[in-house]
């Protein structure tokens, strides 16, 4: 049985190759740090064709704009001859009379060496951009080294990726030849292409089973800090728990994750976190980071990424089902692919024991207010439907905050109307067990459908005011009915350049303070006209010095209302950073927050629900 069954393999791969779009990827002869991509095409349907880069890809919210990337692109007939060809935009070429067309090559940029740099363009997000250094390491998303032609996105791919002597491709891909030169993977169409990274590097990976996955994690570590056997014990941990918290929700058989230390002289980025697919994860952190911070991010963060594996990789609308990479449209549900999953990747923590429940109500605590550094009254199936344009892109960390939020409350809400019987996970268990990776529901029916799979018409209600709607969320309200109250405090008058100092990262390059986009600048900042893209490197003349950091902030809570303040800056002026000087009276920014407390006393109904809540039980 075995022996016919890998024969009938080879042959449906045959056929499909014979039928397929051949691309090959040579990461053997890079120049420049450009690497060259060969597609070769089957015989063509149509006479006028467009091909296409991403603008943008699943998950990432943003416009990326891939074929910007690209150079040297040149398109050829069956007889080798180029063909002309039109540049509509960055990412799309238009060609007429193609019948005959053959193949197309091209040289590819990678994005690293491109983050710092905002002037044309906004930085694409690491974990879904790519690396070429030659000799060190190579982070493939396919979705940047890999085009396609408009209906042809159902064409089979062979993909080949030339490697160099001695180097190794973490990726869930299974490679169908024995050469030591080439990797040949087989993917069904180009949804599955962009669906699938490689990261290519001397070998550093480990293998274990976690119940019943086969799991891989291969490391690029660029001083060799660390290793992939490092963080085994922790993420086995994790993938076990999450597991268990799964249950029969997934299905998932192999598993993926490419973690790329940043750090060395290696190119400069920011943009640190991970990316979801199906059956993998790329992973982005900076290597100066502590093994336990980058134990509990792999637990914060990796885990959120295979909780996608759900939702939205398997339970998902037709605008993602469809998905148009050339134009696309964005689902009226954030809430639940983001929100959701969010709020998955910390209650399985507390209900497989990874942290306590102090911990959890922490985290809870920090949300909220976080959360209120956006439009609280902004409907949140409004913004997510219209993420990509430029009014609604800055409330998107709101999913994170506020998303999660969301499910926290209609979970809370279900277990209320159940009597502790059913919550959030139950309900996206039958939402997936109803629909499915193959089968989408419609965007403008979604509230119809949870209201059926949960047998509650109160979910609607919910949504409505919370979702759809413009009431901000009484989350105070929903924690009392778990035992939880809210205490309001006023914090210590604070001196700082942004509203969440936690907000704060580091140029390792330019020795600098460095601020997310999305944050919010501080009273003081906005009176001396700091920008949010300004770096800090010097405060009253005390430069910024990551080894002794606690002296900068410690001087900077030394710092007393209406003093005089000189704040030494870099501001991105064309291809160079100008260095200046920006000088004010200082402001402390004084904030009342609340604090979550569990209930000294809290009543019986109170208590049950909390029970349930926090363990998942009925």
């Amino acid at each position: 049985m075995r022996k016919t069954a890998v024969s009938l393999g080879l042959f449906a791969a045959f056929l499909a190759n014979a039928q397929s779009i051949k691309t090959t990827i040579d990461l053997v002869n890079v120049k420049d740090d450009k690497v060259a991509v060969t597609m070769e095409f089957p015989k063509m349907k149509s006479g006028d064709i467009k091909f296409h880069f991403p603008k943008t890809v699943p998950g990432t919210y943003s416009v990326d704009d891939y074929g910007r990337f690209v150079e040297g692109i040149k398109f050829y007939d069956n007889k080798g001859k180029e063909l002309t060809y039109t540049k509509v935009n960055d990412n799309t070429y238009s060609l007429k009379n193609a019948q005959a067309l053959s193949k197309v090559t091209y040289l590819v940029n990678d994005s690293f060496d491109d983050e710092m740099d905002n002037s044309k363009h906004k930085a694409v997000f690491s974990p879904s951009g790519t690396d070429i250094e030659e000799g060190k390491v190579y982070m493939i998303n396919t979705h940047g080294f890999i085009g396609y032609i408009d209906n042809m996105q159902d064409v089979p791919y062979q993909l080949i990726v030339q490697k160099p002597a001695g180097f190794y491709g973490t990726t869930a891909l299974v490679d169908q030849d024995k050469s030591d030169d080439t990797d040949t993977f087989t993917l069904a169409n180009y949804a599955k292409v962009t669906d699938s990274p490689l990261m290519y590097t001397k070998p550093d990976y480990i293998t274990f089973n976690a119940g019943g996955m086969d799991l891989v994690l291969g490391v690029y570590s660029p001083t060799g800090k660390y290793k992939a056997a490092d963080f085994k014990d922790n993420l086995e941990k994790m993938v076990m728990a999450q597991k268990k918290f799964l249950g029969d929700m997934n299905t998932n058989k192999k598993y993926a994750i490419m973690l790329y230390l940043s750090g060395g002289d290696g190119p400069q980025i920011k943009g640190f976190g991970a990316l979801e697919h199906h059956e993998s994860t790329s992973v982005v952190l900076p290597e100066m980071m502590p093994k336990d911070a980058i134990d509990k991010t792999i637990t914060d963060v990796v885990s959120h990424e295979f909780f996608h594996t759900v939702n939205p990789l398997k339970t998902h609308s037709e605008e993602i089902h469809y998905f148009d990479y050339a134009d696309p449209k964005m689902s009226q549900h954030l809430w639940m692919y983001e929100g959701g999953t969010e709020y998955f990747a910390n209650l399985f923590q507390i209900q497989e024991g990874l942290i306590d429940k102090n911990e959890f109500l922490h985290r809870i605590n920090e949300k909220i207010t976080n959360s209120k550094n956006y439009d609280d009254t902004m409907p949140f199936t409004v913004m997510s439907k219209n993420v990509l344009k430029d009014e609604y892109k800055d409330q998107y960390r709101n999913v994170y905050e506020k998303g999660a939020l969301l499910a926290m409350c209609l979970d809370i809400e279900l277990r209320k109307l159940s009597n502790g019987e059913m919550g959030y996970r139950d309900m996206i268990r039958k939402l997936s067990q109803r629909f499915g990776e193959n089968k989408p529901f419609k965007d403008d029916k979604l509230i119809d459908e949870l209201v059926t799979v949960t047998g509650y018409p109160q979910v609607k209600d919910f949504y409505n005011k919370y979702i759809a709607g413009n009431q901000p969320t009484p989350y105070v309200e929903y924690l009392n009915m778990v035992g939880v109250e809210a205490k309001k405090q006023d914090t210590p008058p604070l001196f700082w350049f942004i509203k969440d100092p936690n907000q704060t990262g580091y140029n390792e390059k330019n020795k600098t303070f460095v601020f997310d986009e999305s944050s919010a600048l501080s009273p003081f900042s906005k009176s001396i006209g700091f920008k949010i893209t300004d770096e800090i490197l010097a405060l009253d003349g005390k430069t910024v010095d990551i080894q002794h950091v606690q002296d900068f902030i410690g001087y900077a809570k030394s710092i007393k209302e209406g003093q005089n303040v000189t704040v030494t800056i870099l501001r991105k002026n064309g291809d160079k950073m100008d260095k200046m000087n920006l000088k004010g009276k200082a402001i402390l920014d004084k904030m009342t927050v609340e604090t979550l407390n569990y209930k000294a006393n809290p009543t019986p109904e109170e208590q049950k629900l909390q029970n349930q809540w926090l363990t998942g039980k009925k």
